[in-house]
C-alpha cells in the first residue's frame, strides 16, 4: 500500500547522501541538481545544462549587495542579453491564482516568438526574456504554489539551508528554463500546445518582509546583472491577455523617451458576465473602465500618468537607474520600505509607491521622460468581491494616493529643471491645475455631496405639483436624518473597528446610501419631467428655455454633458458594454464611494500597514552549511541532498500526486491589530477634524437661515434661497467641465494612436 504523500516526502528525506560541493571563489553555496526524467519528458529541448538541472543559490546577504557579492545569474553566464525582465511578486495566493499569471505570462513569450516578419523577435525570442518569481516569505507561500513549481522543474525540497558557513541565508533562488505550464485546471501544457521554453528565476525570501522588498530583490540584486531594457511588473492573480507584452513593448521601442507605461486593467467577470451579479464588482467594473477611457487616456496626452497600477505596467530599466548615489527614482522608491523611520506623511505617501515613482521618473532631473497609457496592452484581475475586503484595499488606496497627490504637487517645480520641451512644461502645468481641482474636490466630496442631496430636495419641493404632495417635508426629512445616521455610524465604525468585524454595519451604511441616491436620481428626474414644455408655444421657445431658465439649464444641461461624455466616450472605444452591465450599480453604489470610503481611509489615516505581518524570526529547521578549508585553500561545503535518480523520480510523482488531489479550504486566520504609535493616532485625529471642519462649515455657510438672512440684510442676496442655485449651477457645470477636458483628452489620445498606426 503506498503511502500517503507527505509522510512518502519524509521517507524520502531520510535517504538524503551527504554530498560535497565547492563554494565560488566569494563563499557562495551554489548548487546544480538534477532535474527528474519525468519533467524532461515533456521537453523539446534536452541538450543543455539549462533544461536538465536547476541551479540552486543559497543569498546570504542584503539585495543591495547582490552584485557585489560574487553572485551571478543564468542569462548573464550564458551571455544573452535580456529584453524583457518579468516579475511576478506573491505572498500567500493560492495555487489556481499562481498558475493564472503564470501561464499568462508563457503565452505572450510565446505570442513573442510566433511574431511573423519581425525583425527583432524569432523562434528564439524566448532567450531574450526573463521570468523572475518572488515569494514574500518561505513560511508564508502556499504550500500547493511549491508543488506546481516543483512540477514545472522550478524548485526542489530539501536543499535549502538556513546559514552557509555562519552566515543567515536571506533568500533561496532557484534558475531553471522550464518547458512545462500548469493550467488553472492543474493539467499539463507543453510545446505540443504552442509553449515554448521560459526561463525563470525563483526568489523564495527567507523573511516576510512584504511586496516593496521584494522589488528591491528585482531592481537592485538582479536587474543590475541582467542589465534589461524593459521591467514589466506583475501581481499574482493578474492575467495579461496573449499579446500585452507584445504592445507594451512596441510602445517603448516607438518612444525613446518613454518611461513607463501601464495597460487596461480589467475587472474578472467570470463565465458569463456572472461575476457582475455582484453589485460590488459591476461598481467597479464601471469605474475600471471609465478610469481607462477618460482619466488614463487624457494622462497620457498630457504625459504624465499619476499611477502605473503595481498590478500589471512596465519601465525602461535605464529610466528608473538613480543619478547619483541615493538620488533619483528607485532610491525614492524604495524609501517606503523603511516606514519606521519616517513621519506619518511620507508613510502614507509610500502606500502608494508606484505614484511616487512616477512623479519621480516625469521629474528626474536633466531627462525627459514621459508615462504612457497602451491600451491594447490588456491585463485582466480579480477585485474585492466582499465589503471588507473592498474597504479594506480602498483604505490604502485613498490614502496613498491622497498623500502622493500632495507630494507630487508640492514638488512640482522639479518640472522645470528637466529637459522636457516648453510646450510639455506647459502641458505639466495644465495637468497640475487640473490635479489640485480634483485634490480640492475630493477634500470637499462629503459636503458637496450632502449638500446636493440638501438643495434637491428643497428646491423640489417648491414646485407647485411636488411628487409626494403633503407628504414632501416628512419624506425628505426622513431620508435627511437617515443620510446622517448612516454618516455617523460610518464614523463611528471606522474609528473603532476593522471592517472584517463590522461588516454588517457597513453594509447597512450603502444601502442607507443606496436609498438616498434613489431618491435624489428621482428627484432629478422629476424636476426635468416637470419643467418640459407642455404646449406648442412653450417648445416654439424650447431653445430659449433651454439656455435661459437656470433650474432647466443647470441641472439638465450639466448632467447631460456628464452623461454624454460616459455613452460617447465608450462608443469611440467601442467598449460600451459596461455602460448597460453596470451603471446602474455603479450609481446606487457611487454615495458609498463618496462617504464611506473617505471616511474610513481618513479615520484610520494612522495605519501605514499593507495588511500583511512582517516576519523576523524565520524558522531555523533547514539545516547549517559545513563549511572547511581544502589543502589548495578552496571552500568545500558538505550539503544532504536526493542523489539516486529513482528517488528523485519518485519526489517528482509524489508531486504529480499532490497536484491532482483538490486543494481542502481552509478558513484564514484573523491576525490581531498591531499597536499603532501615538504620535500616528495624533495627526490622525488632526487631519480628520480639519476635513470634517472644512466640510462642515461649507454645509453651514450655505445651509443656515441666519447666514442667508445676515446676506439679505446686507441687500447681498435679494431673497431666501439664492444662494443655492448659484451653487448647484456651479456644482454642475463644473463636473460637466472636467468630464468634458477627460473627453477631449480621450479624444486627443485616440487620435495620437491612430497617427502612429
Amino acid at each position: 500500500m503506498p503511502r500517503p504523500n507527505g509522510e512518502y516526502r519524509k521517507y524520502l528525506y531520510r535517504k538524503k547522501t551527504t554530498k560535497n560541493v565547492l563554494l565560488s571563489p566569494e563563499g557562495n553555496l551554489i548548487v546544480n541538481c538534477p532535474v527528474p526524467q519525468r519533467a524532461l519528458q515533456y521537453a523539446l529541448y534536452k541538450n543543455s545544462e539549462e533544461f536538465l538541472s536547476l541551479r540552486y543559490t543559497a543569498a546570504t546577504c542584503d539585495p543591495d549587495d547582490f552584485p557585489i557579492s560574487g553572485y551571478d545569474l543564468r542569462p548573464s553566464i550564458y551571455g544573452r542579453q535580456t529584453e524583457i525582465f518579468v516579475v511576478l511578486t506573491m505572498y500567500n495566493e493560492t495555487d489556481d491564482l499562481f498558475c493564472r499569471s503564470m501561464i499568462a505570462v508563457m503565452k505572450n513569450i510565446s505570442y513573442l516568438c510566433n511574431r511573423q516578419n519581425s525583425k527583432f523577435w524569432d523562434k528564439e525570442g524566448w532567450k531574450k526574456i526573463v521570468v523572475c518569481i518572488v515569494s514574500d516569505g518561505r513560511t508564508k507561500i502556499h504550500p500547493r504554489v511549491l508543488t506546481t513549481l516543483g512540477i514545472m522543474g522550478i524548485y526542489q525540497d530539501g536543499i535549502m539551508k538556513n546559514a552557509v558557513n555562519g552566515k543567515e541565508v536571506t533568500a533561496h533562488i532557484f534558475e531553471y528554463t522550464t518547458q512545462i505550464a500548469v493550467d488553472k485546471d492543474m493539467k499539463i501544457r507543453t510545446h505540443n500546445q504552442g509553449y515554448v521554453p521560459m526561463q525563470v528565476i525563483f526568489c523564495l525570501k527567507e523573511k516576510n518582509a512584504k511586496k516593496i522588498n521584494s522589488h528591491r530583490w528585482f531592481f537592485n540584486a538582479f536587474s543590475p546583472i541582467l542589465n534589461p531594457n524593459i521591467c514589466i511588473l506583475i501581481d499574482v492573480g493578474t492575467k495579461p491577455k496573449p499579446s500585452s507584452f507584445y504592445y507594451l513593448w512596441k510602445a517603448f521601442k516607438a518612444n525613446e523617451n518613454l518611461a513607463g507605461a501601464c495597460g487596461e486593467i480589467c475587472v474578472e467577470k467570470g463565465p458569463g458576465y456572472r461575476n457582475l451579479l455582484n453589485p460590488l464588482v459591476a461598481s467597479q467594473n464601471f469605474e475600471y473602465k471609465m478610469s481607462n477611457i477618460l482619466d488614463k487616456s487624457l494622462e497620457s496626452v498630457f504625459g504624465f500618468i499619476s499611477v502605473l497600477p503595481g498590478a500589471f505596467s512596465a519601465y525602461r530599466y535605464v529610466a528608473l537607474l538613480d543619478e547619483s548615489p541615493g538620488c533619483g527614482p528607485l532610491s525614492s522608491y524604495f524609501k517606503g520600505e523603511l516606514l519606521n523611520d519616517t513621519n506619518i506623511f511620507e508613510a502614507n505617501n509610500y502606500l502608494a509607491e508606484d505614484r511616487i515613482l512616477c512623479f519621480e521618473l516625469v521629474s528626474k532631473k536633466h531627462e525627459k521622460w514621459t508615462l504612457r497609457y497602451v491600451k491594447e496592452a490588456k491585463a485582466v484581475t480579480d477585485v474585492p468581491t466582499g465589503i471588507s475586503e473592498f474597504i479594506s484595499q480602498r483604505r490604502r488606496w485613498l490614502n496613498g494616493s491622497f498623500f502622493a497627490s500632495l507630494h507630487s504637487i508640492l514638488n512640482w517645480h522639479k518640472i522645470y529643471s528637466t529637459d522636457h520641451s516648453l510646450v510639455r512644461k506647459f502641458l505639466f502645468t495644465l495637468q497640475f491645475v487640473y490635479n489640485v481641482v480634483n485634490l480640492i474636490f475630493q477634500w470637499f466630496g462629503l459636503s458637496n455631496f450632502y449638500l446636493t442631496f440638501s438643495f434637491l430636495s428643497t428646491q423640489i419641493n417648491e414646485f407647485d405639483n411636488p411628487p409626494f404632495g403633503q407628504n414632501g417635508n416628512f419624506i425628505f426629512g426622513l431620508m435627511r436624518e437617515i443620510y446622517i445616521c448612516a454618516i455617523v455610524m460610518i464614523f463611528i465604525c471606522s474609528l473603532g473597528n476593522r471592517p472584517q468585524a463590522s461588516k454588517s454595519f457597513f453594509l447597512l451604511a450603502m444601502i442607507m446610501f443606496s436609498l438616498v441616491m434613489v431618491l435624489m436620481v428621482f428627484m432629478t428626474g422629476y424636476g426635468v419631467f416637470i419643467q418640459i414644455p407642455s404646449s406648442d408655444d412653450e417648445w416654439r421657445t424650447v431653445g430659449y428655455f433651454i439656455f435661459n431658465v437656470p433650474s432647466f439649464k443647470d441641472t439638465v444641461v450639466s448632467i447631460s454633458f456628464t452623461m454624454g461624455v460616459y455613452i460617447f466616450s465608450s462608443i469611440l472605444y467601442r467598449d460600451p458594454w459596461h455602460l448597460i452591465t453596470s451603471f446602474v450599480q455603479y450609481m446606487l453604489l457611487l454615495p458609498s464611494y463618496i462617504n464611506i470610503l473617505p471616511i474610513y481611509a481618513f479615520c484610520n489615516i494612522n495605519d501605514v500597514s499593507w495588511g500583511t505581518k512582517g516576519d523576523n524570526n524565520p524558522k531555523p529547521d533547514l539545516g547549517v552549511v559545513v563549511v572547511h578549508s581544502k589543502v589548495d585553500g578552496l571552500l568545500e561545503a558538505e550539503i544532504e541532498c536526493l542523489t539516486e535518480r529513482r528517488d528523485i523520480e519518485a519526489y517528482y510523482d509524489s508531486l504529480l500526486r499532490d497536484i491532482r488531489t483538490k486543494p481542502v479550504k481552509i478558513k484564514p486566520k484573523v491576525d490581531l491589530q498591531t499597536k499603532k504609535e501615538d504620535y500616528y493616532k495624533t495627526v490622525r485625529t488632526r487631519v480628520l477634524l480639519s476635513w470634517m471642519f472644512c466640510n462642515c462649515l461649507m454645509i453651514i455657510t450655505l445651509t443656515s437661515g441666519f447666514i442667508e438672512d445676515y446676506l439679505i440684510q446686507k441687500k447681498i442676496l435679494l431673497e431666501k434661497q439664492q444662494l443655492r442655485l448659484p451653487y448647484l449651477t456651479f456644482l454642475f457645470w463644473t463636473i460637466a467641465i472636467l468630464a468634458i477636458i477627460r473627453f477631449v483628452g480621450c479624444v486627443l489620445y485616440l487620435t495620437s494612436s491612430f497617427l502612429q498606426l
